[in-house]
């Protein structure tokens, strides 16, 4: 596959690669968006039973760990053949996939489900607005902000609280520097390597937090529901994003992923009933369209 390395960040300092994609690998890479987009929103849609059980940082722990053991036993990552420079990427992305999953999961533990989206979205949205310099590409932040204020109002108050707004905001940072890293580890590793170390890495960050509240009281039937949910978020979204990286240019693919804040309303809608205004609605359109609208003009801008 042929690569060509585009700067993002004021700084230079990350490079993102840019597949030559066939029109097959395209249309595959965008069937695992939309695969990957549904597994997320509606593997997190469907977490509030073994949150209730184990707690944010105890069933975090345990999904991470499940999909790194299940990963690993798959791909069987060549631990000791790896060099520095794999091993740092690798703790980057894993310690950035852990503290990204806990703050994720705390958020929509306090938030509506499409509100805690729409502020995560921040994280990617600014990776293309500020990639290329401040400008009129600015715009696109303040309509994303314009749509988060109307999905924070339900008609007859605000929702959510503001711990559930910070851990929402502190996921964006995450899912901004996930996206930066992803690609370099994809690039270093053969197959899914890079992310079977990642998640090794993201499960033994999140041990001492999820051991702290979960106090080692586990049952069986807990242990199964979570491991459903843990090929549900993280292992097959994660996956499916490599291997989508890896077969169609970035731009497509982030205008793709910024259709994720419509599908958390709709999971948040069927699975937790959680209904949305006319106001909300627009407001995760405004989301929806500021994320695509970024993506699109740091593309032509490249």
């Amino acid at each position: 596959m042929d690569i060509k390395n585009i700067e993002t960040g004021t700084d230079g300092a990350a490079l993102i690669g840019q597949p030559s994609p066939t029109s097959g690998g395209l249309a595959a890479g965008v069937a695992m968006c939309l695969m990957s987009m549904s597994s997320i929103q509606f593997g997190a849609a469907l977490s509030s039973s073994a949150i209730a059980t184990y707690g944010v940082a105890g069933a975090t722990w345990l999904r991470l760990a499940f999909a790194a053991i299940i990963l690993a036993a798959v791909v069987r990552p060549s631990v000791l053949r790896y060099s520095g420079a794999q091993w740092r990427a690798t703790l980057l992305l894993g310690t950035t996939t852990a503290a990204m999953t806990l703050c994720f999961f705390a958020a929509i533990q306090r938030l509506p489900l499409g509100l805690a989206i729409a502020i995560d979205f921040l994280g990617p949205l600014s990776v293309a607005v500020f990639g290329y310099g401040l400008s009129w590409r600015l715009t696109w932040p303040l309509i994303a902000a314009a749509g988060i204020l109307f999905l924070a109002h339900d008609g007859e108050g605000w929702v959510g609280n503001l711990p559930g707004v910070l851990f929402a905001l502190g996921s964006a940072v995450g899912w901004a520097v996930y996206i930066l890293l992803t690609k370099k580890v994809g690039a270093a590793f053969k197959g899914l390597e890079g992310l079977s170390m990642s998640l090794i890495v993201a499960g033994l960050v999140a041990t001492p937090f999820g051991l702290a509240e979960t106090g080692g009281a586990f049952t069986v039937e807990g242990l199964v529901e979570v491991l459903g949910l843990a090929i549900l978020v993280p292992l097959l979204p994660y996956a499916l994003e490599m291997v989508a990286l890896r077969r169609m240019p970035s731009a497509s693919f982030g205008i793709l992923m910024s259709l994720e804040p419509a599908l958390g309303a709709l999971a948040g809608f069927l699975i937790l009933a959680q209904p949305m205004t006319a106001l909300q609605m627009l407001g995760t359109a405004l989301v929806v369209a500021a994320s695509a609208g970024a993506t699109a003009s740091a593309e032509r801008a490249a």
